[in-house]
Order: C-alpha cells, then sequence, then structure tokens
C-alpha cells in the first residue's frame, strides 16, 4: 500500500503535468488565409497595419520596402504636402500597406520585405509589435533558418514572409483585391463586413469558415471592389487594379489613377509630383490625359475623352475615345482625399479598421496639373504586377503569444520547489 509521501508526490507531479499542458494549449495557432498556387504570377494586394510608434511616411515604406508615394495614395493622404515623405504619421494610425503578392513555395505570400534587427530585437517582439501581427515568430524562425530563436545578431538581414492573396483579382467575378487583415479584440465579422462594403457571407466564403467566430491575431482576406485596368500585356503597369476609394501612382510619377467613389471605371490624369513626363497629349487630337469633352446633342450626348493606356519603355501611352450616350455625364468624382494625418482620435482607436479619411483635415480635390516638386524618389517604381491566384481555404499560420506567461511560470516553479522539497 503506498504511503501518504509518495501519493502526494504523485499527486504534485500529475497537477505539474496539467500545468505543462496548458501552457501548451495556451500557444494555439491562429487562423489565416492560405491561398495555393502553382505559377510565377503575381499580383497587387494590401496589408492592414497599425503604427506601433510614431514614424515618417518614409520610415513606414522602408520598413516594408514600398514606394512611399504609393504609401499615401493607396491611403488617399494628398501627396503635394512639401516633403510629405517626411511627415510624422502619429502612433496607432491604422494603414494599407500596398505589397506585391507572388507565389512561393506554392503559397501566397510577400517575401519583398527584408528587416534589420537591432539590439533590443527578439523574434516576438519583431512579429507581434513591429509587423503588429502579419507574421508569427515562428514563421520567422523557419523563413531566416533560425536554430536558435534566442540569440538574433545585430544587423541580421531578416526576410519578413507576409500574408496576401490574389484569387485572380476577382470577387464573384467581379474585379477585387484583397487587405490580410489582422483581427482586434473589438473586431467583428458583421462588423468588418459593414467596414469594407461586402456581406458576411462574402467574408466566411472568401476565407472558407464555417461560423462567423474570429479571436484575436486571425489575419482575415477582406476582398474591395476594384478598378481594374485593361492596358495591354507589353506595359509595365500591366494588371494595374486600384481599390475603391484610393489612388494609385505609376508611370514613374508622372500619372495618378483614381477609382470610385460612385463607379468602378479607373481614371487616370497627370500626377502633381511629376518631375519630367513623356508627351500626355492624345495623338490626332488636342486633349490631355484626363480631358473630357460633352456636345448634346438630338440623338445623345457625344463623350470624347483621352485615356491613359499604360507606361512602355518610357512612354506614357494615350487612347482617344469616343462614344454616344443617352445623357451626358457630370464632373469627374474623386476619392475623399485628405491632409497628412497628425493625430488619431481616441475613438478609432479601438474601432474596427479606422480609415486615413478620419483622420485628415478633410476632403481635397487632386490636383491634375503636371507640377515638379523638390520630393521626389528617383529609382523607386511603384508596387504593381500582373494579376493570378488559385482559390482555397483558410489555414492556420500564426502563432499567439501565451496569455498566461507569468502565473504559469510562477506555478511551474512553485509546484517544482514543493516537490523537491517533499522527496528530501
Amino acid at each position: 500500500m503506498p504511503n501518504k509521501k509518495s501519493t502526494l508526490q504523485s499527486t504534485i507531479l500529475l497537477l505539474l503535468l496539467q500545468v505543462l499542458n496548458l501552457i501548451n494549449v495556451t500557444h494555439v495557432r491562429c487562423k489565416s488565409t492560405i491561398e495555393p498556387c502553382s505559377s510565377t504570377d503575381s499580383c497587387n494586394a494590401l496589408l492592414g497595419y497599425t503604427l506601433y510608434t510614431d514614424l515618417k511616411v518614409s520610415e513606414v515604406a522602408s520598413l516594408f520596402q514600398i514606394d512611399p508615394i504609393a504609401l499615401l495614395t493607396s491611403n488617399a493622404i494628398d501627396i503635394s504636402y512639401p516633403d510629405v515623405e517626411h511627415h510624422i504619421l502619429p502612433s496607432r494610425l491604422f494603414l494599407k500597406i500596398p505589397i506585391t503578392c507572388s507565389c512561393v513555395d506554392g503559397i501566397r505570400k510577400s517575401v519583398s520585405t527584408h528587416y534589420k534587427t537591432r539590439p533590443s530585437d527578439t523574434l516576438s517582439s519583431i512579429a507581434d509589435s513591429i509587423y503588429g501581427g502579419l507574421v508569427s515568430a515562428d514563421q520567422l524562425r523557419e523563413a531566416n533558418s533560425i536554430s536558435d530563436p534566442s540569440v538574433l545578431d545585430v544587423g541580421q538581414n531578416l526576410v519578413v514572409p507576409l500574408p496576401c492573396t490574389c484569387f485572380n483579382g476577382t470577387d464573384n467575378s467581379l474585379p477585387a483585391i484583397y487587405l490580410s487583415y489582422v483581427v482586434q479584440p473589438i473586431d467583428t465579422l458583421a462588423a468588418l463586413a459593414a467596414r469594407y462594403f461586402t456581406t458576411l457571407t462574402d467574408l466566411m466564403n472568401v476565407n472558407a469558415m464555417g461560423s462567423s467566430a474570429i479571436d484575436d491575431g486571425d489575419i482575415l482576406a477582406i476582398p474591395i471592389p476594384a478598378c481594374a485596368s485593361n492596358f495591354p500585356n507589353y506595359a509595365a503597369d500591366h494588371g494595374l487594379i486600384v481599390p475603391n476609394g484610393s489612388y494609385a501612382i505609376t508611370a514613374g510619377h508622372c500619372v495618378l489613377c483614381s477609382c470610385g467613389p460612385r463607379n468602378l471605371n479607373l481614371y487616370c490624369m497627370p500626377a502633381s509630383l511629376a518631375v519630367s513626363c513623356s508627351s500626355m497629349q492624345c495623338k490626332r487630337s488636342n486633349l490631355m490625359l484626363g480631358n473630357v469633352t460633352v456636345q448634346q446633342g438630338s440623338g445623345g450626348c457625344r463623350v470624347g475623352s483621352c485615356n491613359y493606356d499604360g507606361f512602355a519603355n518610357g512612354t506614357i501611352l494615350t487612347a482617344l475615345s469616343a462614344s454616344l450616350q443617352p445623357r451626358c455625364p457630370g464632373p469627374q468624382q474623386f476619392p475623399p482625399l485628405t491632409a497628412p494625418p497628425t493625430t488619431v482620435p481616441r475613438a478609432s482607436i479601438f474601432a474596427p479598421a479606422p480609415s486615413p479619411l478620419s483622420h485628415g483635415a478633410g476632403p481635397l480635390s487632386p490636383k491634375s496639373s503636371v507640377v515638379p516638386a523638390s520630393g521626389s524618389f528617383p529609382g523607386v517604381q511603384p508596387a504593381n504586377g500582373p494579376i493570378s491566384g488559385l482559390t482555397s481555404g483558410a489555414s492556420y499560420a500564426c502563432s499567439l503569444l501565451n496569455p498566461l506567461p507569468a502565473l504559469t511560470s510562477a506555478l511551474v516553479f512553485s509546484l517544482v520547489k514543493l516537490m523537491i522539497s517533499m522527496v528530501l
């Protein structure tokens, strides 16, 4: 018959095993949409990112290795402000980060982002703080073949694999661009659907969800209706697609294209940051890029326009179009343009996916004339690419931190001490 001492030891050992099991269970993996692929094609995609501290526009762009002006136009922020690339963006500001989504090892991801480690960095701090949960510590370790995560060399150049999806650049057969969004504690799927002008059913279908339940840290693919280009295959910006409510800079910062708000027809015009650009006049016409003429007649309204047709071999391609329409079109509507934000309203910090519109001074009209500017970015190309992709379901791809690290560590230590004293 076992004595009381051995029974107590067995009980303590059982409790210890239960605590260790609790630790393992709390390191759950959160959901992320994985899109399998079998080609080298890429597409435009977006990341939902919240600034972890005050950062300059150029610093945010450097963090993701993207064009600073493309960052601003993706968030409908006015690029004509002096030295806008040096503007300081406030902590907790939500931004849409334009990236190129590639096919790597059979799945869609972005691997063009690199991070140089600093003295205080750990894989967890890089993943959870600096990149806001868009990547996990385990993914960083695997992507960089790190055997000992506790040892990071200062200045080490890390590949940061970021989530993205293409899905053929469509949603329900309509043009769309996909935002990879990290779920916050306040979020619900219904609120996210309303925020991004889609439906609960559509979000569930895109992310292959069996229920509408979402957890903090999940990464959802959110389809945003978009304006798709029809540029020829030889154009450098072939496949350009612009999300509704935003802009895209192209043709070496010479052309600014917008989408919405009332229709999903791509509209392009000369950009305000252009320094040296090729001709933007339509051949055999006096019309310049973006110009529209209307003439009311008895049989309808004759509409002529000079449209952007892509950028090839350093030349801005234009196309003259003419049509007879029942009604004359009204003035071109532009997505609301905001001043570079300086503060984040407290209410928006706790709201799902705050938009840049709420952080600025109010709507501004985009400038359509070609005006030389001192702040240019020679050699930096806008992020864009052709569209491709295959549908897929949701998978598990990111790690959550243990929510009870202090409690479990202290409990384990106490139990171990108690076991040792009982044995002695």
